[in-house]
Order: structure tokens, then sequence, then C-alpha cells
């Protein structure tokens, strides 16, 4: 059978070799932790706490600022040293808890848990919205409001993004290789929620592993089925894995819940699992520390709050003094100037390099890195022109985000030229690049 896809796309190198046989290894942090009250989408969260205040792992720190929001939760036991502005991943300073960790994890006595069977649908989204989960994709969305559309018996697909389709990540892998059974029962959850809707794991078809795993826990569920999907990127973008899993498409004026569907990834199912079968909150997650730029890559399990620095060092540190910092990997990615900000839910990990190291540290679960001009390998695919670049770029957002085309066509220009300083113009177009380019624009066959 073929596998499931969507038109156009490309192959970079995934760089998943580097970490994703490293069995996941929970690091305790050593020094302070610092939450950001505004580390979803939606209103920040309120301190409920005072500085000087003891706290237990596990006890609300900040609660919700509103319907669109999230609280958060301490991950480690200590005592609140600062309420103050610190610097977020994304460069900008936000007010944050700072609490000081005595490094006896003391945690709190947790409510008993009500079985599954004896919830309703009402008590599963309070639990969920209690426990702080939000999306760990990225995005950073609260979960309670994504599972609590106007219209639910409208959902017909509840999809699991098992894609992970940007290179370097393997926290995801690792999450569905060790508890697979934990996120096959965080769909269960989220489908008590939906009466109408079927289940369905997405999976590229270079983790054949997870695709058995996960076909073998789900064998006796009729509401549930695992669909491999080409390996190709980015399938394992909203859009183009509901055209994938679906044969439903959206533009850019609709939410998934538009076309029937909605949408989680690994991380997120497993913090709805833990939050209604396990009772806990929402304070840690997986991700990768990768590349040739770290000495020992490799995927972790770590507080919420916790220094990236210290992130770094449980991978081994530096091999070589980076060029260049990026959360998330190298395909979404953004450029960081430190590491000296906090874990915080969207957080991912991912670097790679030649010679001089340009490393990409995550806001989703992994860490990459862009090469310097003159390490790039003749082996990486790349686009002779660059005013091709400029065109598809500038047609991908037209299509896709046209309310921020005004605003970003004036900083294209410095965008394309830092893609020919970094990557130059070699001659050779990837074959694999083909399909990528909008029709009207001229691009290899595809």
């Amino acid at each position: 059978m073929a596998l499931l896809t969507f038109k156009g796309g490309i192959h970079p190198d995934d760089g998943k070799s580097l970490a994703k046989d490293k069995a996941i290894v929970e690091v305790k942090p050593k020094g302070d932790l610092v939450y950001p009250v505004s580390q979803h989408i939606g209103a920040p969260a309120n301190p409920v706490v005072a500085v000087g205040d003891h706290v237990l792992k596990g006890q609300m720190i900040a609660e919700a600022g509103g319907f669109v929001s999230a609280p958060i939760y301490a991950s480690v036991s200590g005592t609140v040293k600062a309420i103050a502005p610190h610097l977020n991943p994304t460069g900008g300073r936000v007010n944050s808890i700072v609490i000081e960790n005595d490094g006896e994890y003391k945690e709190v006595e947790y409510p008993e848990v009500t079985p599954l069977e004896d919830m309703s649908k009402e008590d599963i989204l309070n639990a969920i919205g209690t426990a702080g989960v939000v999306g760990m994709g990225g995005a950073g969305f609260p979960t309670r409001v994504k599972l609590s559309p106007k219209e639910p018996e409208k959902i017909d697909y509840i999809i699991a993004n098992c894609a992970e389709c940007e290179p370097y990540i393997t926290a995801d892998y690792r999450t569905m290789i060790e508890t697979p059974e934990k996120l096959v029962g965080g769909m269960k959850i989220i489908l008590r929620l939906f009466d109408n809707a079927k289940g369905i794991f997405g999976v590229e078809d270079n983790k054949p592993d997870c695709i058995e795993k996960l076909k073998e826990l789900t064998k006796d569920e009729p509401r549930i089925e695992v669909m491999a999907l080409k390996t190709k990127y980015p399938q394992g973008g909203e859009r183009q894995l509901i055209y994938a899993t679906t044969g439903r498409a959206i533009n850019s004026a609709m939410l998934p819940a538009d076309a029937g569907c909605v949408v989680d990834n690994v991380a997120t199912m497993v913090s709805v699992y833990q939050a209604v079968v396990e009772g806990k909150p929402s304070m840690e997650r997986v991700v990768t520390v990768s590349g040739d730029a770290v000495a020992e890559p490799g995927n972790f399990r770590v507080p919420f709050g916790m220094n990236q620095q210290e992130l770094v060092e449980a991978a081994g540190g530096f091999k070589t003094e980076p060029e260049k910092l990026i959360s998330g990997g190298p395909m979404m990615g953004f450029a960081m100037f430190t590491v000296d900000v906090p874990v915080t839910a969207p957080t991912t990990v991912a670097t790679e390099s030649e010679t001089k190291a340009s490393f990409m540290f995550g806001i989703f679960p992994s860490l990459s890195t862009i090469p310097a001009r003159d390490a790039v390998p003749t082996s990486v695919p790349m686009v002779s022109n660059i005013s091709m670049i400029q065109n598809v770029m500038m047609s991908e957002i037209a299509v896709n985000h046209p309310i921020l085309m005004k605003s970003l066509k004036s900083n294209l220009n410095s965008v394309v030229s830092a893609i020919s300083l970094n990557c130059g113009t070699n001659e050779a177009v990837a074959s694999d690049a083909k399909g990528f380019v909008p029709k009207n624009i001229a691009s290899p066959t595809q």
C-alpha cells in the first residue's frame, strides 16, 4: 500500500542517528529554576506565591490568568527567591518566578485520582486544565481549550502527530519506544471527549519499530488506527498531517476543528495521560540535545525551569565553541544568543556542525545547528538561485500567512542574505527538493 503523504516537500538529512538510540536519561537541576509566567499562548499565569515562601515539587506557583491560559507548577522543592523579569528562550524578558532548589525534591501529596471510567467529560477537561497541560510541540496552546471546541460532535478525527519530521529531534521517537502505553492511554482519554471521533497515530515510515509497537497496543481498539506516513519534511506540519491522514485540506483561515480534526503531539498526549490517570501536573518534558557540536548527544527528561546551560552540560558540553545558537530544529528553529534561559513546556533541542559549530537548541523537543559557510559539506542540498529562495519564501508566506505578509516582507532581504552567507550558492539544485516550490515558480519536476 502506498505511503500516506502530501504533495511537495523536501528530504533534508535528518541527522537522527546521533541520538535516536540513546535512551532517555533523567536530569536533576543543580541551580535556581526560573518559571516564566508567559510560557504558553494566552494570558500570563498569575503568581500565587511570594518571595520567601517554601514550595514543594508539584505545588502550584501560578494560577491560570483566564480561560486561555495555564497554571504553572514547581518542578523542585525550595524557596521562592524572586519574582522578576527574566530572559526567556525567545529573547524577551518576562515576569518569572525564581526558585532556589534545595536539592531535596520533596513532593506534595496529590489528591486521590478518580478512576477514568467514573469521570465525566467535564471531569477530564478539568483535570487536564488544572494540570497545566499545554501543547508541547512548540506552540504552547492550552490543551484544555483545544479539546473544548464549540461543536465537539463534529470532530471526526483525533490525530497524534508522531511524525517528528524536524531533523535531529528524537525525543518523541524515544518516548514512543520507551513508554508507548502512556501515548496510547492519552489518545484513549481524548477519544472519551468526542463520541464520533476516530483516533489516528500518524508515524513516518522511518520509525518502523514505533509503528509496530503502536499497532500491537491498539490491535483491539476499533476506534484507533496507526498510519504509516512517507518520510518527508514537513510531514509533521499540521495541515500536511491532516491532509495525509484524512484527505481533508484546510486553508489559512481555518482551524483543524473546522475540518473536523484535533491534532496533538506525542508529548502532549503523554501529559494528558499523566494528568488524568496519574493525577500529576505538567512539570517536565523530554528534550533532545544532538549534533556534532555536542560531546554526547542524547535524550533527556528535564524539569521545567531548569537552566538550558545545565542541559548542555548533561550532554557532555560542547566539543567546539558554538558559532550560532538556535532554539528548535534546523528547519523551524530560531536564533538564540545564550543558553542561560530556562526549559519551558514547548522546549526541544538539536545540534549539528562541521568545523565551527552552529548550535541549535530547542524550544521543541530537540537541539540543532547550521554549519558555517566554509563548513557546509557538498552533500548538503542547496538551491543555486537565491532569488528563487526569496520567491518561494514569499509565496509560502502569502499563501499561508497573508496577514503577516506586509510586516515580514521588509525583513526578507536580510533573511535571504543570511542564507547566502551561511550556505553559499552551490550550483547543484538538490533533486530531493522537488515539488517544494509553488507552481508559479520554476522548479524541478515533481
